[in-house]
Formats: structure tokens, sequence, C-alpha cells
């Protein structure tokens, strides 16, 4: 889980920064130019997806036909569904749902997280599909399968010229969007244009009937300006970040971005009922603006870990925080709107997973069978439908530990389910393929991370018997062998292990993915807790919570490493006193040498972080 207080930000590594910058300026300026010779070739005749004013409809919908979904509400049949063994054969099939059988009683709860009826709704529909296309594969060819496989999910999809025509999305993205990935679009601003739009649309949610907007990029030309904002159909427009603003601001900052480049002018954040750009003597000179009517541009949006980030011919120019439940992997298309000559769209670096069907599993990357004796650690990675790479890359290092091929070590991925049901069916092939997943029984939304944790807690003392419970997220590098030979000085009982704080208070300021309100919790600091990339507590915490949630003594709240916290205070206060050992070794958002966990690694540097160790068997950091 990302770290829960702004004050523990990401460490952003600013050379990787300047190299992406430095590659995407060569690329695209080659790029751009085969494409401007193209451009001046046609006679400028390309066709313009066409909406001039900046306050036309919503995400440009007017343009294009999206098929109508009836809206969908929890009822007890849902449940009774999800709970039921939905038409799936037993066996090996159904190790993957050990945990969710177990789930029905923390979601039934009145004081259920406010996600919760969402998850589940969405869980539903994603569940059904799912068992058709299982039992539809059933009955295919491996060849077939192998042939659907690689065009479900794709590495990159682009578009140029007369694919642009028309007034459908530039891309589709059928598998969604992940950190890393990155959007590049060229185009031309039309002369008599006073605004275009560039929009990240989702996959349809729960209970409405248009798709949300997960981002829109709004620029106007009549007073210079770049707007970014999100819309769904319940809540409407949320808080629009426009740039630029005269008057004091809070700067903030994105992956330690800021949210606006110094020529392009500061940002506020306000409320907003449409994108229409105030007229504010703060505004841009038409020579500072990053965008020129008649101009070709370069512009590539890219992925970080805590939001977008655009780059206009090379140079960053705005960020954008991810919204709950308006995350990348949400993203089903790009649409572009107003008056914008496309010449070329691209999106590379998408979620794939491994050719299950056609290659032969190495038998080493497949989890161990567990026999019913007591493990010495569960290690619970919680993760997302689409972070294929991000698994493969973990089996592949720091998963091969010996402790773990043994079985002493237990590791499983907790995957909620995924609203694109190309997505799940990939998940399912891969669970079967390596026999480490534990799906959720509801959607992943952030705000249903402590749902994962209470499932954690289940596997661990119910599913699988286990001395201690790690918790740990997917982009992360956990030296297990060191983490076992620190184990055995601890306490085996009332233990929570890891980088603790022991005096942070809430995040009251609205709009933070960490906001929490009065009501959600009365006091100004909260009780010591552990970074969500990695900490560990005993068995018998781990019992006490599933007790707790099961009799609803324990309250739910949505930052799930700050939730095991408030959890083990009432632990410490009517069962048992609790040894807090703090170690700094957990690193929280960077590399030092020395570690015993690192988070936000990429896959490339978690199978870095693993070469480093064989060869120099020394925790040495890649960047």
């Amino acid at each position: 889980m990302m770290q829960v207080m702004s004050v523990v930000r990401f460490k952003f590594d600013f050379t990787t920064v300047r190299m992406r910058n430095w590659l995407v300026g060569i690329f695209m300026m080659v790029l751009t130019l085969i494409i401007l010779i193209r451009y001046d070739q046609s006679d400028h005749k390309i066709p313009t997806n066409h909406t001039t004013d900046d306050s036309s409809s919503i995400e440009g919908e007017s343009s294009v036909e999206e098929p109508t979904k009836k809206p969908h509400f929890m009822t007890l049949e849902d449940l009774d569904y999800l709970f039921s063994n939905m038409s799936i054969s037993g066996g090996e099939e159904l190790n993957g749902l050990l945990v969710w059988s177990r789930m029905r009683p923390f979601l039934e709860r009145p004081d259920a997280l406010p996600e919760t009826a969402q998850g589940i709704q969405e869980a539903t529909l994603a569940m059904k599909d799912l068992v058709f296309l299982i039992n539809k594969e059933k009955g295919a060819s491996s060849a077939l399968v192998s042939k659907e496989l690689s065009r479900n999910c794709p590495d990159f999809v682009t578009a140029f010229d007369g694919d642009l025509s028309g007034l459908r999305p530039v891309l589709e993205l059928p598998c969604g969007l992940v950190e890393d990935s990155s959007i590049t679009l060229v185009g031309v601003p039309d002369e008599q244009s006073a605004s275009f739009q560039i929009q990240l649309v989702g996959s349809g949610l729960s209970g409405e009937t248009r798709r949300p907007i997960i981002l829109r990029y709004n620029v106007n030309f009549s007073k210079p300006s770049i707007v970014q904002n999100t819309w769904t159909e319940k809540l409407g427009w949320g808080n629009e970040v426009r740039c630029p603003y005269h008057g004091s601001f809070k700067n903030h900052l994105v992956d330690e971005l800021p949210l606006c480049n110094k020529q392009t002018g500061r940002i506020t954040s306000e409320e907003s009922s449409n994108d229409k750009a105030t007229t504010d003597s703060s505004s841009l000179s038409n020579a500072n603006f990053p965008f020129l009517k008649g101009s070709p541009f370069t512009a590539t949006l890219w992925f970080g870990v805590e939001g977008f980030h655009m780059t206009i011919n090379g140079q960053h120019e705005t960020s954008f925080a991810y919204r709950e439940k308006l995350e990348p992997w949400l993203v089903s298309a790009v649409k572009v709107s107003g008056g914008l000559k496309m010449l070329s769209a691209l999106a590379t670096r998408l979620p794939i997973p491994d050719d299950h069907a056609s290659l032969v599993i190495e038998e080493k990357l497949k989890a161990p069978s567990l026999s019913g004796t007591r493990i010495e650690l569960l290690v619970g990675v919680f993760s997302t439908g689409n972070n294929f790479k991000r698994r493969m890359a973990l089996r592949r290092s720091w998963m091969q530990y010996e402790a773990v091929r043994s079985g002493k070590v237990a590791v499983r991925f907790l995957i909620g389910l995924h609203t694109n049901e190309k997505v799940n069916i990939e998940m399912w092939r891969e669970a079967k393929a390596y026999g480490d997943i534990q799906f959720m029984p509801f959607v992943d939304y952030y705000g249903l991370l402590s749902l994962k944790t209470v499932a954690l807690c289940i596997l661990g003392t119910k599913v699988i018997q286990a001395k201690y419970i790690m918790k740990t997220d997917d982009d992360a590098f956990v030296r297990i062998d060191e983490l076992l030979s620190s184990l055995k000085e601890k306490p085996s009982s009332a233990l929570l292990y890891g980088l603790i704080s022991f005096a942070s208070s809430p995040d009251r300021e609205q709009g933070s993915k960490w906001f929490i309100r009065k009501e959600e919790w009365l006091l100004d600091s909260y009780p010591p807790w552990a970074h969500g990339p990695g900490y560990i507590i005993s068995h018998d915490i781990a019992k006490f919570v599933v007790k707790g949630h099961r009799q609803r003594d324990l309250r739910l709240f949505k930052l799930e490493d700050v939730a095991m916290g408030i959890w083990i205070q009432q632990f410490n206060q009517t069962i048992k006193r609790v040894k807090y050992i703090n170690d700094k070794r957990f690193h929280n958002s960077d590399c030092k040498s020395n570690y015993i966990l690192v988070h936000y690694q990429t896959p490339r540097l978690i199978l870095c972080l693993w070469e480093k160790l064989q060869k120099e068997s020394q925790s040495i950091c890649c960047e």
C-alpha cells in the first residue's frame, strides 16, 4: 500500500526522470519529423474532431456512440451468487477462492466501508462474465486460446492518419494502464478553435449509464490555460486543477514533480461544475503557453506511482494526482475533441500477461504445495489485476529464496476482480498456472484495502497456520533471508514489526488521497502503525483481527496500515501488551544498502536487485 502520510513522500529518482525525458524527447523528435513530412505532403487535409465550444458535451459523447449500460444495484442475490460455487468445477481451479469463501460475514456489516457496495456490485457482474469465459475456454483448443491471449492485452496500440478520422476514440486500451505506461499524441491545434480536450475514458462504473472520465485535459486558447479534472455520472465534476492562477497557493507535488512548471504558471484546485476557463488577469501570455495554434506538438502522458504527468515537446508541463476509484487501471480509451488535427497516437508499456497457454511453465515459478503443518511466515502481497509484470518480477526474484521454495515461507498475491473481462480471464489463467493468487470478492479500490488486510489475517489463521504474517505490495523487494534471521530474535506473540510511525496525524486536506474527515477519526493523532509497504504481525494479533471483525468489535478504517495500528491498539488494551519494534531497514520510499525491504521498485529494478544479491551477495541498490 502506498504510504499514508504525505509527510513521508516518494523520493522520485530525478535521474530516471531526466533519462526518461531525454529518451522520450529523442524518440518524439524523430517521430514528429516523420509525421510532419507526411502532414505537409497531405495538403493538411486531415479529418478533424471538431467541438469548438469549451462547454460542449461531457467527454464529447455527443460525437461518440457508447453502449448503454443499465444501472445495477447490490442485492442479496449478488452476495448469494458471489459465494456460491459459480458453476466452476472444483479441484485446483478453486484454490484461488480459499479466502473468498470466508469473506461474506465481513462484507455484510452495516458499518461497511463506503466503497463496499460498489465493489461487490461490480464483482458480481465481473464474476458472471468470468464464469462464462472460463466455460467457453474449456471447449477451445490451446492454439485458439493462445491467439486470443495475445489479442486481449497487447504491449502497445497505435493509430496514424486515417485511423484517426471519424468520431470514435483515437485509441482503445483493452487492459487498462499501469505505472510507467505512456500515451503519446502528435497533433496540430486548429487555427480557428478556442480549445481542445484530451480525455482518458474509463470502463463503466456500477449504477452509472455513462462512462467516467479518469482525466480530462482541457486546453483553452481564449484565455490561455490548462484545466485538468475528473467526471462521473454520480458525482459530476471533481475539484479542477487549473494552470495558471494568480494568488497564493500551497504548492503540491505528485511523484515529487510540480503540478505545473514555472513557465506555464501556478495551479489552483477549486470546485468546478464545468471546464470553462475563468476570465483572469493571471492568464498566460502566448509566448509561455506550451500549445500554439497551427503549430504541431508532441504530448506524452505518462503514469507514475501517484499520478498522471504530461510532457509537451519533451518538457514536463503538468501533473495530476490519481483520484480514488478513478485509477489508471480503469482507463479503456483515449478520446480527443475540439479543434485538434490528430496526426498520430501511441500507447506503450501496457500491461501484458505471460502466455500461459503456450509456454511450459517453469516448475520453480509455481507455488509449492503447503502441508498441514504450521509455517514460519506467510507473506501477503497486495496486487491489482493488470499488474502482470510486477507479479512475474517477484516470482523470478525474491520468491526464489530457498525458504519460499521449500514451503517454510508462503507467498500469496491478494487481488480483487477487475471491471475488464479480459484482465479477469488472464488473472484466472495466471492463478491456475502458478497457484499463488487469492481472489477477493470485490473489485479493487484503494478504499477497500482494509478488507484485504482482514482477508490476509484469515489466510494466515484459518487457511494456513502461520507463526508470523507479513503484508507487502507488488512493487516491493523483500530480503526473505534477512527477515527470517531478524525474526529469530523477535517475540512470537503480540508483535508489530516494521517501519513504525509513533507520532502522526490524520490528513485533513480535502482532495488528498489520504484525506480523513473528522467523522472518520476524531482524534488529532493516530496510534502507532507500521507503514504499509511491509510490516509483520504475530499469529495471535491476526487471530484477534479476524475474531474482532466477525463479532464487529473492531471498526473498519480505509487506510489499511493505519487500520492495523488501530486494531493493534485495541489488542494492546484488552488482550496483551504489544511489542512495537521499529526497524529502519524497512525503507518506506527508497532504496538504501543493508535493506530488509525497499518500496516503489519497477519490475526491472526488482530483477536488478535480485541479480546483485546473487552475484555480489550484498544488498546493493540498483539506482
